[in-house]
């Protein structure tokens, strides 16, 4: 008798103990579900209108692109005419059928088309290397990459390029009437200027020549010092 009521004893703290178990999974659960957050389904949107913007990116992208690739060359060919001055490059005037002329010779190394790249390196070191003959002008070897069809030596040969001093560049424009720029200035020198014999307004001062270029055109004068 005293064994079937500790056997049920032991088995009413196990229900307990089970219970108390079950209690806590249930919580577990609860809060599991609490801490995970549901994932919001995407908004459905406009296919269509997302298509029509993307082309209209796409085509704006190649309109960009294409007025690039037609500005290109022509900015080069703006900063090699405006490229300073005192450059070992020679001066090059174009000639009026210049167009023409790079058009033949392209023709005559079948070259067709003016807007196709230049493929084979053979084919393109031809043509302007006959450019080159043609016109006394030859492409420097910096631009040689940025010439890549016959549109291209086009802009290249009807660029001009003037070597001439800023100053000497200004005796060939038209300047208004109340402005005058005296291109042969005048240095003073005491065996040329025997006005006031040879004394100068400003005789303590020297007349030094230091260029090897205006040394040949004008003469140095160093004055005479009455102290160390």
């Amino acid at each position: 008798m005293a064994g079937i009521i500790r056997s049920t004893i032991a088995g009413r703290n196990t229900v307990v103990l089970l219970a108390n178990r079950s209690v806590d999974l249930t919580c577990f659960r609860c809060a599991s579900s609490n801490r995970v957050k549901r994932i919001k389904k995407p908004e459905i949107t406009n296919r269509d209108a997302n298509q029509t913007k993307a082309a209209a990116m796409r085509a704006e992208l190649e309109e960009q692109s294409a007025l690039y690739a037609g500005k290109r060359f022509e900015s080069v060919a703006q900063s090699l005419s405006a490229r300073g001055y005192l450059r070992a490059i020679k001066p090059y005037t174009p000639p009026e059928n210049v167009s023409e002329q790079v058009l033949t010779i392209a023709k005559e190394n079948k070259l067709n088309d003016r807007k196709q790249p230049l493929g084979r390196m053979e084919q393109k070191f031809a043509f302007l290397s006959a450019c080159g003959k043609a016109f006394g002008h030859w492409v420097p070897n910096s631009m040689l990459h940025e010439l890549q069809t016959v549109d291209d030596a086009v802009v290249f040969y009807q660029t001009p390029i003037d070597t001439r001093l800023p100053l000497d560049a200004l005796s060939s424009v038209e300047l208004p009437e109340n402005l005058y720029i005296q291109q042969e200035y005048i240095r003073f020198h005491p065996e040329t200027d025997t006005m006031f014999g040879g004394k100068s307004a400003f005789p303590k001062s020297s007349t030094v020549v230091t260029g090897l270029k205006y040394k040949q055109k004008y003469r140095g004068h160093e004055a005479k010092k009455s102290w160390p």
